[in-house]
């Protein structure tokens, strides 16, 4: 197989996740939302700035002191995170960590429960960014962390530029405008919508996720180089995301007229995608 237009050339040092609506398919603070009766009024505030405004400190505060949760429900909520993780990305994890590729989960969700559920992960608690919050003795809401970038809009691209002096090439992937506000900024940018499809990020993204599994990820995170490591059970989700993109659950917006088809180049990786 020779290399095509959307395989990179050179290989990633980092992998940067999104939480909420990437890794899991649940947004924390919605959730949180539903149990304390504020489901509605949440999710919208949520939407709001996932699709379309942005996050800004206003609205983050607005969040919060509408669900007000206790402790308990907060760290309840890191086991909730696992539990409706997406498919495929405890063993998307585990290959690309095998192949030396540093993992960080940047969020604006909120700790501890995002932090719990980077453990899960096994990502190192000190690769994991979100905006802690502070209780009283009694377990009850007090406050958020105001000084977190990640109460911004701009926030992910903040921590990002600063992970640049450590990784020269970096891959991010995640689902809303607080995610893609890094696509100038990395090696690749992708979009994922197998949680919430968002159409102005879809039509943002060169390379868009639209299936909830995150297979898909390995085959566009990898360098034909890399490919050639793989160990059997590799390769086989490295095809089970190079069937997505065949299927076309992997938009792909870009212009390359010299590029053979994706068919052809499927292919040559697995004939039979051809039955």
């Amino acid at each position: 197989m020779t290399s095509q237009s959307w395989q990179l050339i050179k290989p990633v040092s980092a992998i940067v996740f999104d939480c909420d609506g990437t890794l899991s398919s649940i947004e924390g603070i919605d959730f949180l939302a539903k149990n304390n009766g504020v489901g509605d009024i949440v999710k919208s505030l949520t939407e709001q700035a996932m699709g379309q405004t942005g996050l800004n400190p206003e609205l983050y505060q607005q969040r919060l002191e509408l669900v007000f949760p206790r402790r308990e429900q907060v760290y309840a909520l890191g086991h909730q995170y696992f539990a409706h993780k997406v498919p495929d990305i405890i063993e998307v994890i585990t290959l690309l960590k095998r192949l030396n590729k540093t993992i960080y989960l940047i969020s604006a969700g909120v700790n501890p429960a995002v932090k719990m559920f980077g453990e899960m992960l096994q990502i190192p608690p000190q690769n994991v960014f979100a905006v802690d919050l502070r209780f009283d003795q009694q377990g009850n809401y007090l406050d958020f962390e105001h000084s977190s970038p990640l109460i911004n809009n701009d926030g992910k691209r903040a921590i990002v530029q600063q992970l640049k002096a450590q990784h020269g090439n970096i891959l991010h992937i995640g689902d809303g405008l607080n995610d893609i506000a890094t696509q100038d900024m990395v090696t690749r940018f992708i979009g994922y919508g197998g949680v919430t499809y968002r159409k102005n990020i879809a039509d943002a993204c060169k390379y868009y996720i639209n299936t909830p599994s995150l297979a898909a990820l390995v085959p566009l995170a990898l360098t034909l180089d890399e490919f050639a490591t793989l160990l059997p059970e590799e390769q086989a989700l490295y095809q089970k995301g190079l069937s997505a993109m065949h299927e076309g659950k992997v938009l792909l917006n870009f212009d390359n007229d010299k590029s053979p088809p994706l068919e052809d180049v499927c292919l040559k990786l697995d004939p039979s995608l051809s039955k």
